[in-house]
C-alpha cells in the first residue's frame, strides 16, 4: 500500500526570518562602524563603546532566536526591545547634546529597526505597533524636541512595520488556506485508490457471497443477506464516508501544519450546520437503497437531525407492515430553497381510511413521529399509497425554518 504523508509542513516565513538575521548583522557592523569614524566626537566615548560590545555579543549570541518564528519568544523580544531603547537613552550620556540637537544618530542607529521588524514578523501588524511605538516616544524623549528629521524617521519605522506585520499576517492566511487545500486534493486521491482497490476485491467478493447465498438458501441465504448489507456500508464508505473528514489548519513554529481529524455531528452544537448525507447514511443496506447528491447537503442541526428521524421512522413502518424482505429506496433532493427526502417501498402498500382508522386507535406513527416532525420544522410531509404497488412518503424541509420548538420523540408506528 503506497504510504501517505499525513502531516504536512510548509512555511512562507522562514526567508524573512532569514533576512531579518541578516540585517541585525549587518545594521549591527554599521552602527560600531560609524562610531568608530565619529568617535573623537562623543563626550564620553567609553559608554558607547560599552553599549557596542554589549550589541555585538547581544546580537551574535541571539541568532538562534530570530531563526524562526518558535525560538523568537516574547521575552526574547521584550529584551531585545530593551536593548534598542537603552541604546537610544544612552546617546544623551555618551554624546554632545550639540550633535543630539543637530539630528546625529543614535547609538544602535538602524539596528533598533531589526527589533521592531522582528516584533512584526512574529505577531503581526498589532505586535509591531506596540514596538515601533514604544521607539517612537524613545526617539522624542532622546531628542528633546519633535524635529522634522526624528518625526519622519518615526514614521518611516511606524509604517514600515504595521506594512509587513500584515504582509505576514496574511502570508500565513494564505499558507493555511493552501495546507488545507493539499490536504483535501490528498485525501481525496487516497480515496480514490482505496476505491479502486476494494472494488476490485472486497466488493465483488461480498457481492458473489450475496448471489450465492440467494440461490443456495438456508443458512447460506442468511450468510449473503449479511454480506449484501456490509457490501451496501463499505461502498458508501469508500464512496462518501459515514463521517466527514475534515482538516484543520494550525500554526505550527515553521508555517502550517494540517492535522486529519474525525468529525461527528455532536447533540449539543445546536445551531452549527450539519450534512444530511451523515446522518441518512447508516439507513443504507442490503434491501434500503440510499441515492443522495455528491456535494454536501446542509441544513441547521435540529432541522437535519429531525428529518433523519423521519426517515427513521417511515422506514420503522416499512420493516413493520411491508415485511423484512420489503426493499425501500431513499431519495435526496437538494433545491435552492428546500431539502426534499423521498422514502418509497415496494410494500403492499397502504388500504384507504388506514391511517385515519389509526390515528383514531391511538396509533400515531405517521401523525406525530413523521407529519408532526415536518410541521414543527416548517415543512410538509406527503404520503401517497395506492394497494399493491407500495407506498411513498415525500418531506419537504425549507433551509431556512420557522422558529419553532423542535420536539424529540421516539419514531413510532403507523
Amino acid at each position: 500500500m503506497a504510504r501517505r504523508e499525513r502531516v504536512m509542513t510548509m512555511s512562507v516565513e522562514l526567508p524573512l526570518w532569514r533576512a531579518l538575521a541578516g540585517y541585525r548583522v549587518l545594521t549591527m557592523l554599521y552602527a560600531v562602524g560609524f562610531f568608530a569614524t565619529a568617535y573623537d566626537g562623543f563626550e564620553r566615548p567609553w559608554v558607547a563603546v560599552a553599549y557596542y560590545c554589549v550589541l555585538f555579543v547581544w546580537t551574535v549570541a541571539t541568532l538562534p532566536k530570530v531563526a524562526n518564528a518558535a525560538s523568537c519568544t516574547k521575552r526574547f523580544l521584550a529584551a531585545d526591545l530593551t536593548v534598542a531603547l537603552t541604546g537610544i537613552m544612552l546617546t544623551t550620556v555618551a554624546d554632545t547634546q550639540e550633535r543630539i540637537q543637530s539630528g546625529g544618530p543614535t547609538l544602535p542607529s538602524i539596528w533598533t529597526a531589526g527589533s521592531v521588524l522582528a516584533f512584526a514578523i512574529k505577531g503581526g501588524w498589532r505586535w509591531a505597533a506596540f514596538a515601533s511605538s514604544a521607539v517612537a516616544v524613545t526617539n522624542l524623549v532622546e531628542r528633546g524636541t519633535p524635529a522634522r528629521d526624528t518625526v519622519h524617521n518615526v514614521i518611516l519605522v511606524w509604517v514600515a512595520s504595521i506594512a509587513i506585520g500584515y504582509v505576514v499576517e496574511v502570508a500565513r492566511a494564505s499558507e493555511r488556506t493552501l495546507a488545507r487545500a493539499l490536504e483535501i486534493e490528498a485525501a481525496t486521491r487516497e480515496r480514490e485508490r482505496l476505491a479502486r482497490d476494494i472494488h476490485d476485491s472486497v466488493l465483488q467478493v461480498l457481492a458473489m457471497v450475496q448471489r450465492r447465498g440467494a440461490v443456495i438458501g438456508g443458512e447460506a441465504a442468511e450468510l449473503g443477506r449479511m454480506a449484501g448489507e456490509q457490501e451496501v456500508a463499505l461502498r458508501t464508505l469508500v464512496s462518501g464516508g459515514l463521517v466527514p473528514i475534515s482538516r484543520v489548519s494550525q500554526d505550527a513554529a515553521d508555517g502550517a501544519v494540517v492535522y486529519a481529524v474525525d468529525e461527528e455531528p455532536q447533540p449539543s452544537q445546536e445551531s452549527g450546520p450539519l450534512d444530511l448525507r451523515a446522518l441518512l447514511a447508516p439507513f443504507a443496506a442490503a434491501r434500503v437503497n440510499l441515492a443522495d447528491p455528491g456535494a454536501p447537503v446542509l441544513l441547521p442541526g435540529p432541522a437535519a437531525r429531525e428529518l433523519a428521524s423521519a426517515v427513521g421512522a417511515a422506514l420503522d413502518n416499512v420493516r413493520r407492515h411491508a415485511g423484512e424482505d420489503a426493499r425501500a429506496w431513499i431519495l435526496v433532493e437538494d433545491e435552492p430553497d428546500t431539502v426534499i427526502v423521498t422514502v418509497r417501498d415496494d410494500g403492499p402498500g397502504i388500504p384507504e381510511g388506514r391511517l385515519a382508522q389509526a390515528e383514531g386507535e391511538g396509533r400515531l406513527g405517521v401523525a406525530q413521529s413523521i407529519r408532526g416532525r415536518l410541521r414543527d420544522l416548517g415543512g410538509s410531509a406527503e404520503l401517497i399509497s395506492t394497494p399493491g404497488q407500495g407506498t411513498e412518503v415525500e418531506l419537504t424541509v425549507p433551509k431556512a425554518p420557522k422558529e419553532k420548538n423542535v420536539k424529540r420523540g421516539k419514531a413510532g408506528r403507523r
